[in-house]
């Protein structure tokens, strides 16, 4: 005998009746939380192992029932098991007392219409009956069986369809150590699958088991607030935005920005603004991301000063900084908005002119002055714009600039195609040999480099080829682009990368910027978003405000830094189609 039956045999009867109503409860409290897991058969053993040590054979079988109707890693087992449960008892043992009430209705009702109007039976009639109660047990019995195998059956076929995704999780456990690319995906899709099939218990079963390893992802919990919400769930989704927003990824402003945009949308205007203040004021203060989304929806909500006082606020906060990388951004930004929601030409202009006064000059900031420019009537203020460009990409050492070549080479390139629109041949001639004098040899020196690498790995092949004359080595000459398309002038075909211009700012100034910096896609605002990418130790992320949700994986957010910019990646003409038609700076305007 067991320990724990030597226990409760010393015990005396109404504690014994105490203990075994306790530690049923204990099992079902934890079968409510973790019951229908793919992994929960460690505690569905525990529980049928304490029944059967108790000898509640009619408890053994309900549970046995139960746990076949859940797809799990041990369902074959389950099933054998419930099989041999069946075979070792009679089924009077095993039937409730519910089912064995119902049965004996059955048998009942079944026999007084066999006696009805029947003789007594002699004695060969009441062997034959006793055979024929027999041949009905056994039938009783496989229907018995057969109920408990189309259930079996049911959950397996359900259990093929989850079987890639659950193998798939290598962690279902919470750690602070990142989840793989793969892992993530696996879960997403396995949300997907879910989702799809409609039933509620399992959605939120899979999402509540989601939050478990991804508790530090905003993106999962952004994603059950949303299924919940559809579903019509809101008590759901409001209970997994307070876990989020005051537990799990309290630390990172995505949820707070979706937290705000959620409440917005379902009138609660003083929640919406208290989520924007925390991010301003304790999760990340100067986040261009927060400013504008917070300053949108005032002006969607009528308070166009408000808006405006927003950003007026923050340039005040960026100007205390020494060499704001995010001050540029906010003229730019401030002064796109004032002019796409009031129409102002003149305040727009005057914000920027402010900005190029105040704020370091950057590659942004000139763009969207360029841009504003050239969708204003004549005449044009080509020579105040000459000059701001020329003081940013001419070095001075009394006025150095931390923006990379390729950067003033690419602003460089905007301000002659705008020239070439609206200036006259001198300016055009001016900003043209300014252009060449200060970027051809930069180009030259780039190609000479490129050249030498191609005579290099020319010159590896030959001595491979001689050392290996038995095998043919194939050709790497083809991996590596031509210097035979190179350009003859120095923005000869400049208009051409100018669509990847706002995808380079975007690495270097935020990583959700694209064509959102300055005034780069005034026609085409909010359509040009990217994901941001994972926020680092250091820089801020800015992420893009015309999409919803972003992503902010990492598992904290810290105080507002700026990095230095880094040099941005321009396509070279060797990586376009020489066919390929010239793209006009212009052509996204407004």
């Amino acid at each position: 005998m067991s320990h724990s039956k030597v226990k409760m045999a010393c015990m005396p009867p109404p504690l014994t009746s105490c203990v075994r109503f306790f530690s049923g409860r204990l099992f079902e409290r934890a079968l409510a939380y973790v019951g229908t897991d793919y992994l929960c058969f460690p505690l569905w053993d525990k529980y049928i192992e304490y029944e059967i040590s108790q000898q509640d054979w009619p408890r053994v079988a309900t549970i046995y029932t139960r746990v076949l109707e859940i797809p799990n890693q041990q369902l074959d087992r389950y099933f054998e098991g419930f099989k041999e449960l069946v075979a070792s008892r009679p089924l009077s043992e095993l039937r409730t007392a519910e089912e064995a009430a119902v049965a004996a209705g059955a048998n009942t009702e079944a026999a007084g219409q066999e006696n009805e109007g029947e003789v007594p039976p002699t004695g060969p009639e009441q062997s034959s009956k006793a055979v024929s109660a027999s041949l009905k047990d056994a039938e009783e019995l496989e229907k018995y069986i057969a109920i408990r195998e189309e259930i079996y059956k049911k959950a397996k076929d359900f259990d093929s369809k989850i079987i890639g995704f659950e193998t798939a999780i290598r962690r279902p456990y919470f750690h602070v150590r990142p989840l793989n690319a793969a892992e993530l995906e696996n879960w997403h899709n396995y949300l997907d699958f879910i989702e799809g099939g409609g039933d509620f218990n399992k959605v939120v079963n899979v999402y509540e088991r989601c939050l478990v390893a991804c508790a530090n992802y905003p993106e999962y919990w952004i994603r059950y607030i949303l299924c919940m919400e559809a579903s019509g769930s809101m008590e759901l989704a409001e209970n997994a935005l307070a876990r989020a927003t005051q537990v799990f990824v309290k630390r990172q402003p995505e949820i707070h920005l979706f937290a705000a945009r959620f409440k917005e949308q379902h009138g609660d205007i003083s929640g919406a603004r208290a989520a924007y203040q925390l991010v301003h004021t304790g999760i990340s203060p100067g986040l261009l991301e927060a400013i504008i989304k917070h300053a949108n929806m005032e002006n969607r909500l009528g308070n166009l000063d408000d808006a405006c006082s927003l950003y007026e606020q923050a340039i005040s906060i960026e100007k205390g900084k020494e060499q704001s990388q995010t001050l540029p951004l906010l003229f730019a930004q401030y002064s796109r908005f004032v002019f796409l929601v009031s129409g102002n030409a003149d305040k727009a202009r005057e914000i920027l002119v402010q900005g190029a006064e105040s704020a370091q000059m950057s590659k942004p900031l000139l763009e969207a002055m360029i841009h504003l420019e050239s969708i204003q009537s004549l005449p044009k203020q080509i020579e105040y714009l000459d000059s701001l460009v020329e003081k940013f990409i001419v070095p001075n050492p009394e006025n150095p600039s931390i923006a990379s070549v390729e950067e003033r080479e690419e602003l460089s390139s905007i301000f002659l195609e705008f020239l070439d629109l609206f200036g006259n041949a001198q300016s055009i001639k001016k900003a043209d040999d300014r252009h060449a004098k200060l970027f051809l040899h930069h180009k030259s020196t780039a190609e000479s480099r490129k050249r030498h690498s191609e005579d290099y790995l020319v010159s590896d092949r030959t001595k491979l080829a001689k050392s290996l004359s038995s095998t043919s080595a194939p050709s790497v000459m083809g991996a590596y682009p031509s210097t035979q398309n190179q350009w003859a002038a120095g923005y000869g075909v400049q208009p051409q990368a100018w669509p990847q211009a706002s995808q380079a700012q975007a690495q270097q100034w935020t990583p959700g910027y694209a064509q959102q910096a300055a005034y780069g896609a005034y026609g085409s605002y909010g359509t040009g978003y990217t994901h941001p990418q994972v926020p680092t130790s250091v820089p801020q992320t800015a992420a893009a405000y015309g999409t919803y949700p972003p992503t902010y994986p990492a598992q904290a957010f810290p105080q507002q830094a700026y990095a230095q910019p880094t040099a941005a990646a321009t396509l070279t003409p060797a990586q376009q189609p020489a066919a390929a038609p010239p793209a006009t700076y212009y052509s996204s305007y407004y």
